[in-house]
């Protein structure tokens, strides 16, 4: 069955790093664009960044391009999203999400993701 399973998440200081890793299985990876999600207590969930099947697209919310980076490797399944300079607005439960597509269309929209893993915590103090 199709499986998503994310791990790397923790607890930093502000102005840290962590890397967040997503493991796919049960469907043909490189056919689809991946996503990062998260949603902090009392908000909606928000895409973080999208990257195309082929890595050749990428997009990222306004308020982590610069600081994050998100990465793919079709021969392993699996999605990297590299953080650095931590913020405590960063903190929240990052989900990754398989789009329905090859590409990040309305990358923003859950709607457009047929799988998501469990979510794995990330919490940053100031």
């Amino acid at each position: 069955q199709v499986q998503l399973v994310e791990s790397g998440g923790g607890s930093v200081q502000a102005g840290g790093s962590l890397i967040l890793s997503c493991t796919a299985s049960g469907f043909q990876f490189d056919d689809h664009a991946m996503a990062w999600f998260r949603q902090a207590p009392g908000k909606d969930r928000e895409g973080v960044a999208c990257i195309n099947y082929r890595s050749a697209t990428i997009f990222y919310l306004d308020a982590v391009r610069g600081r994050f980076t998100v990465s793919r490797d079709n021969s392993k399944n699996t999605m990297l999203l590299q953080m650095r300079r931590l913020k405590s607005d960063d903190s929240a439960m990052y989900y990754c999400a398989t789009h329905k597509t090859s590409y990040c269309v309305d990358w923003g929209r859950p709607s457009e993701y047929f799988s998501w893993g469990q979510g794995t915590q990330v919490t940053v103090s100031s």
